[in-house]
């Protein structure tokens, strides 16, 4: 892989997948700018970086113009162009549809789906310019499977796999490549928080009879990433264990 200092932005970067998917291109000798809504988050981000000259977090709201405006402003005056986008960044709101609010449904899909529109369209610009770019977006099993209390999630992340076949074809001349990843069953802080009962029942539906880890995305994210993948665009790759082929 060749990486020469190439800067990689990765939203909802302080916890979980997105956590480990920054620590692995740290680790690979990449500029790493991770996102946070929270000053504790950016925090952990800095803290895990840990040299100031390798990158650094940025409080930034996925849902906020504003925010992901001057967040490129910022890496552009301390790190150059972003020229890796992984949009990470979501949120559940579960719910059986009957008692769904509104505002249940909308706060995800603005997080998860609007958020794409607006952080690759400000970054992709320059990503243009430069006729180099690799944009990279976590989507979700159930985005093909559904899952029931999951119908904001569940759209959310299936609407991932249109708005990155069509901009894959949008950019493809200019050497910017656009793929997906759907992520199964990972252990992270969220499914730590799930009975013995209710892990070893999402473990049975399972063909490798395991959760994935963490760094099974980061390894995938790693790849498409890199100049090993620069022929392959518009794509999804499954990463579930054959919970759903």
């Amino acid at each position: 892989m060749t990486v020469d200092n190439k800067i990689v932005l990765i939203t909802g970067a302080n916890r979980g997948i997105g956590l480990s998917i920054m620590s692995a291109f740290i680790n690979a000798g990449y500029i790493v700018v991770g996102t946070s809504r929270s000053d504790d988050g950016v925090k952990k981000i800095n803290d895990t970086i840990g040299d100031p000259s390798k990158g650094c977090g940025v409080k930034m709201d996925v849902t906020s113009e504003n925010d992901i405006q001057s967040a490129n402003k910022l890496i552009r005056d301390k790190f150059g162009i972003t020229t890796i986008l992984i949009n990470n960044a979501g949120v559940t709101k579960d719910n059986l549809l009957m008692r769904m609010s509104s505002e249940e449904w909308n706060d995800v899909i603005d997080t998860n789906l609007n958020s794409l529109y607006r952080v690759t369209k400000e970054f992709i610009r320059e990503m243009m310019k430069q006729k180099t770019g690799r944009i990279i977006n976590i989507s979700s099993v159930v985005g093909m499977s559904g899952n029931a209390g999951q119908s904001n999630y569940s759209s959310s992340k299936s609407a991932i796999y249109g708005f990155t076949k069509s901009l894959a074809k949008e950019v493809a001349s200019r050497n910017i490549t656009v793929n997906a990843i759907s992520p199964g069953f990972i252990e992270t802080d969220m499914t730590d928080k799930l009975s013995d009962e209710q892990k070893q029942s999402i473990i049975s539906a399972i063909p490798l009879s395991r959760m994935g880890s963490a760094k099974d995305i980061a390894d995938i994210t790693l790849f498409l990433a890199s100049d090993s993948a620069s022929y392959i665009t518009g794509e999804n790759i499954n990463v579930n264990g054959g919970l759903y082929m």
